[in-house]
């Protein structure tokens, strides 16, 4: 059998120093363990944290939000205009007048006044200037007709709301009870030749078809009991809607019309590559 006759290198001290080398690495693994639970801590703190800052953000914008939904959703659904720059609309809770019985001035024969209840809202508005801008995120294209830079430049453009009421005005001139009114006295566009008159009146009839087509209100109309001897039901028309401040926006409109007499040069002569259409678009 061999003998290990070897001589013990190790130092007297060697049990010694095995148990003091244990109990260091011990202690170095305590140290690891405590600094795990301490980053475990300051995660779960950061992330608290950052938690907490996300919701508030959250809470702030969504209070804004929500205080501005009226002005978010109208310029959702609705067509770019340099009017939303300019003016902060407004929405009113309104009551429509829908009673079959109740007067109002607008639905009276043609008169003087009449008209004038017409003019007021704005039907016969010239257009408006829109900026250089603008006009791309309006809708419109860099060779459409432009202002002259020493008249302002920008494009001249109608707001179409207006021209959906003076197409509305129009109907109302070309009413069986109002015609005679209107063409005797050659006012409007009852004052063209009878060709011309039609063209325009149907052209604004469908206007306003695809107008309301577009804008199609999806509220609910019930109906009420009237007549106390005998109740029948009869539907309520007079329903509540969420709407702009229409005068508002008139206001605008009216203080940036376009000059009643534009200069003889206010426009610029199209260039070449300017797209000129053949016939009416």
């Amino acid at each position: 059998m061999f003998i290990d006759k070897s001589p013990d290198l190790r130092p007297p001290d060697y049990e010694s120093s095995e148990r003091l080398l244990a109990e260091e690495e011990g202690i170095l693994w305590t140290e690891d363990d405590d600094s795990d639970v301490y980053i475990s801590i300051t995660t779960i703190f950061l992330q608290f944290t950052a938690l907490a800052i996300v919701f508030l953000l959250g809470s702030i914008f969504g209070f804004f939000w929500r205080a501005d939904l009226d002005g978010l959703c109208g310029r959702h659904v609705s067509r770019y205009s340099p009017i939303v720059n300019d003016l902060d609309v407004k929405y009113n809770l309104e009551s429509f007048n829908g009673s079959l019985l109740k007067e109002s001035i607008f639905r009276q024969d043609a008169s003087p006044e009449v008209d004038a209840a017409w003019d007021s809202m704005g039907v016969n508005y010239r257009g408006i200037r829109v900026p250089v801008a603008d006009a791309e995120e309006s809708g419109l294209a860099i060779d459409q007709v432009r202002i002259k830079d020493k008249y302002g430049g920008g494009f001249p453009a109608e707001v179409e709301g207006f021209h959906h009421l003076h197409c509305l005005n129009v109907l109302r001139q070309s009413l069986y009870y109002n015609y005679d009114y209107y063409h005797s006295r050659g006012e409007g566009v009852l004052g063209n030749n009878i060709y011309i008159a039609r063209r325009r009146v149907s052209y604004c009839l469908d206007v306003i078809r695809q107008q309301l087509m577009c804008t199609v209100d999806t509220g609910v109309v019930g109906q009420v009991w009237i007549y106390p001897e005998n109740p029948e039901p009869y539907v309520d028309f007079k329903t509540h809607h969420k709407c702009k401040n229409f005068e508002d926006i008139r206001q605008w409109v009216e203080r940036n019309q376009l000059p009643e007499k534009p200069p003889w040069d206010f426009l610029v002569h199209p260039g070449p590559g300017d797209r000129i259409y053949k016939e009416m678009p």
